[in-house]
């Protein structure tokens, strides 16, 4: 299902923590980067914060800016972003400043949890997600009920650390404070968990006042059915690539990307690359790939629109290609219509394979863009 573009956003010292074990919340920035992230805040469509945020920090999450608030209402949003908290036991203080300031407030809790904070008198909409707390349907709620696109997750650190375990995450705004705390009871951003394999993409560095704010995004491919943030990534790529075919009004506009488990990109291609009128964009990329590299089993195929099953072209379909390179999972936006081939199943020839085909529709209209003067 979609979900909101989830972007982390911390401070930490250069040993890693987010605060010290004092009485009061330590400063990691200073006023340049505090007003960056209003500015972050004011971008966005919600906040969320943990529970221990709401206790430890009593947080009031506003855009302070008079001219950004303007700026929200005169583009017809709400003034302040959807403040959002999670507590599975639903046990928070009803004099927090959190639900007394700003626009409005969803707390997202577990069956229980929503008993709880109702008998409290919380003054915010209470969604519980069932007996567990689980992100992705968390996710999906803000998304299709509460529309938001946009989300920034300003901590804590256990709540960074669920996001990123589990693929959630698209993007790291991460500023670097130039002090120590060295305190092993202190809270630290990132704690223990399957993280997924492979190095960040650095985005951007900027250095504000006297710390570094670095911009990070995940490249690993996810291993199964769910989808992870990297998925969407590297699908928007190859529907990027998609839009540099040369038009035909015989084939398809496809661009692909093969991405190896750790995030390396082993290739791309696109229809009709290199000035060959019949080539697709898997079997393009592919062929810039070593038939021997032990990478192609735990990779992924990102391709705009879904493997060909048959072709008149040339003797062996996409599907056939992938599956020959070893690859077993695919990832795309768009299911294959009946214009040029009736009856197409490429998902159904990798299932049949072996191969988990994963379907990402909220990607399809960008697939379809380069193929719109196409007979439908």
């Amino acid at each position: 299902m979609p979900h909101p573009y989830v972007l982390l956003s911390a401070a930490v010292s250069l040993d890693g923590y987010l605060d010290d074990t004092g009485p009061e919340r330590l400063l990691l920035s200073g006023p340049a980067d505090f007003d960056r992230v209003d500015e972050v805040r004011a971008s966005v469509d919600a906040i969320l914060i943990g529970a221990g945020t709401v206790r430890a920090d009593n947080p009031r999450l506003l855009v302070n800016s008079p001219e950004r608030r303007a700026a929200r209402t005169a583009a017809g949003l709400p003034e302040y972003p959807l403040k959002v908290t999670v507590s599975g036991s639903g046990d928070l203080d009803p004099a927090a400043q959190f639900w007394h300031t700003g626009g409005e407030k969803v707390l997202y809790t577990t069956d229980k949890g929503a008993e709880r904070a109702r008998a409290l008198g919380l003054a915010t909409d209470v969604v519980p997600l069932g007996t567990d707390l689980d992100w992705r349907r968390l996710l999906t709620h803000l998304h299709d009920v509460r529309g938001v696109r946009r989300l920034m997750v300003e901590g804590g650190g256990l709540i960074h650390t669920q996001l990123l375990t589990q693929g959630l995450a698209d993007e790291l705004q991460l500023v670097l404070a130039p002090l120590f705390v060295g305190d092993p009871e202190a809270p630290r951003l990132f704690g223990p968990g399957g993280y997924q394999s492979g190095r960040l993409r650095l985005l951007e560095t900027r250095r504000i006042e006297d710390v570094v704010l670095m911009r990070y995004e995940p490249t690993a491919p996810g291993t199964g059915p769910l989808p992870v943030a990297a998925d969407h990534h590297w699908l928007a790529l190859a529907c990027e690539l998609a839009a540099q075919c040369p038009p035909s009004d015989t084939a398809f506009s496809v661009g692909a990307v093969v991405v190896a488990a750790d995030g390396t990109e082993l290739a791309r291609g696109h229809s009709r690359e290199g000035g060959d009128p019949v080539v697709h964009a898997e079997e393009a990329a592919l062929a810039k790939t070593d038939p021997a590299d032990p990478r192609l089993a735990g990779a992924t195929v990102y391709s705009s629109l879904e493997p060909c099953a048959r072709r008149a072209s040339r003797p062996a379909p996409c599907a056939r290609l992938i599956l020959d390179a070893g690859v077993r999972r695919v990832v795309t936006a768009w299911r294959e219509p009946d214009t040029f081939v009736p009856g197409a199943d490429g998902s159904g020839v990798l299932a049949a394979g072996g191969v988990e085909v994963v379907v990402l529709p909220e990607h399809e209209e960008r697939a379809k863009a380069p193929n719109r003067h196409l007979p439908r």
